[in-house]
């Protein structure tokens, strides 16, 4: 089994083996014509090229599976095929088909998503975090599924060779009343973050609401089962004690080297002592944190893991700004604090100091209305420190070593605008993160909320071992 220090260092080596090697052309592997689905039971192409190869047939026979073609129907036409990198988890493709029969229910341009191909060396790591959202794609296809997702398509995943595809429909941005794909962390280009911000909120407690109501029935537990005791080894800290105190001196050599490219303070030597005394608390009581945000049952439901604007799509009507959501790799049940933390970690720091508590009220508020659990906003909020500190000290402090592979004078960066940072995605997307993180920290004070819980623990303890 491979380590590796952070979930970050996974998507930089997927950065530097896409500029190194394409992932087209990565492998000389022997490629099966198919595998089959766990999910539907129908032989599927696991690679862009085998696809091709099949051509209408397998569309036609897999449109069928999933129910999206009525049977009297069929693809008679691959009009267009264009591939395309986004992200690193896998291999994208924009896909247009004709029909037999023309249908306004159907869709010509469709999306296409495969893992990385065989003999990748990142398709073991990537390749089994498609599978859920396999799940959650088939499973979107229920009557009066609570929220817009791109319509499924067809999907299915084989785990024996970690093969998955996905097809659904393009969602036309920039067309047709759709704003156009907002990128990561550059939401100071974005004109009114509030409203886009509520949407993804609403959009969010929705979903919640719907799953915690029941009204996904058994198939939403089955797909998604939630076990309180089970922490999953590969979402843990990955770091020794002396490991953590390495970053964390990384991270002062780096805010002293490049101050301009921090924010209020966020780099100043005294704040960051003591975030740097604070931090070993965390990976000292990771598993009580962990078990305790895992215990709450009103707080955990089905929700998006990384609900960052890029992954979703807005447009607006006479009621305000709406959003679909998209990109759902490892989604899964989660404590609503994780969700939040995810939805909001790639903001600017002084809309979350204006809208964070208000955000959360809101989502409180919508979980209540639209079926979910009553709960209180403000021990959302302490959920929410807990999160913050055990993710971002899980992910985000390889940060500096990251923006330093990127950009080796990072020091001779002028600042966020700086366009040799803004134009590089990895670089721009860890600081920023790094950012928000540090401004949570602060602004929260999340060393506060670790003291809080300890005591709360140790008491709690202490009540248990006299009874």
């Amino acid at each position: 089994m491979l380590k590796y220090d952070s979930i970050a260092y996974y998507y930089a080596q997927a950065g530097k083996h896409e500029r190194e090697t394409p992932m087209s052309t990565a492998t000389h592997t022997e490629v099966p014509v198919t595998v089959m689905g766990d999910q539907l039971g129908l032989a599927f192409p696991p690679t862009i090229e085998r696809l091709r190869e099949q051509g209408v047939g397998f569309l036609t026979a897999a449109f069928h599976a999933s129910g999206v073609l009525p049977a009297d129907n069929q693809v008679t036409a691959i009009t267009g095929w264009t591939e395309f990198f986004g992200g690193g988890m896998g291999r994208k493709l924009l896909l247009s088909v004709a029909y037999a029969r023309p249908d306004p229910a159907l869709r010509n341009d469709l999306f296409v998503k495969f893992p990385r191909d065989f003999g990748d060396p990142l398709r073991a790591l990537f390749g089994p975090l498609m599978e859920p959202e396999i799940r959650f794609s088939l499973l979107s296809r229920q009557e009066g599924f609570p929220i817009a997702v791109p319509r499924c398509y067809f999907a299915d995943y084989n785990a024996q060779t970690a093969s998955g595809i996905l097809i659904t429909e393009r969602i036309a941005y920039g067309t047709g009343g759709i704003e156009p794909c907002h990128d990561k962390c550059l939401d100071y280009e974005l004109g009114d973050p509030l409203a886009h911000y509520q949407a993804l909120t609403e959009t969010m407690a929705r979903l919640a609401a719907y799953h915690k109501a029941g009204k996904f029935g058994a198939e939403a537990a089955r797909q998604f089962p939630f076990d309180p005791d089970k922490i999953d080894i590969g979402s843990r800290i990955p770091y020794t004690p002396e490991q953590l105190h390495g970053k964390l001196d990384k991270l002062r050599a780096f805010a002293a080297a490049a101050p301009q490219l921090f924010q209020d303070g966020l780099e100043g030597e005294a704040f960051l002592a003591a975030f740097c005394a604070q931090a070993p608390l965390v990976l000292a009581h990771e598993l009580e944190i962990r078990r305790y945000l895992n215990a709450q049952s009103d707080y955990i439901a089905l929700c998006h893991w990384n609900m960052n604007l890029d992954n979703a799509w807005f447009w607006a009507d006479a009621e305000g700004v709406h959003a679909g959501l998209l990109d759902w790799g490892s989604v899964g049940q989660m404590n609503l604090a994780q969700a939040f933390y995810g939805m909001t970690c790639a903001a600017e720091t002084g809309f979350l100091n204006t809208h964070r508590r208000g955000l959360m009220e809101r989502f409180a508020a919508s979980y209540r209305a639209h079926g979910g659990p009553q709960i209180d906003a403000e021990e959302l909020r302490f959920m929410v420190k807990l999160a913050v500190a055990v993710l971002g000290i899980a992910w985000i402090l390889d940060a500096p070593a990251l923006v330093e592979g990127e950009i080796a004078d990072y020091a001779a960066l002028t600042g966020r605008s700086d366009p040799r940072l803004k134009n590089n995605f990895l670089a721009r997307a860890q600081l920023q993160l790094l950012i928000v993180f540090l401004n949570e920290w602060r602004e929260e004070d999340i060393g506060g909320a670790l003291r809080a819980f300890i005591a709360r623990t140790q008491e709690s303890e202490a009540s248990a071992a006299t009874l």
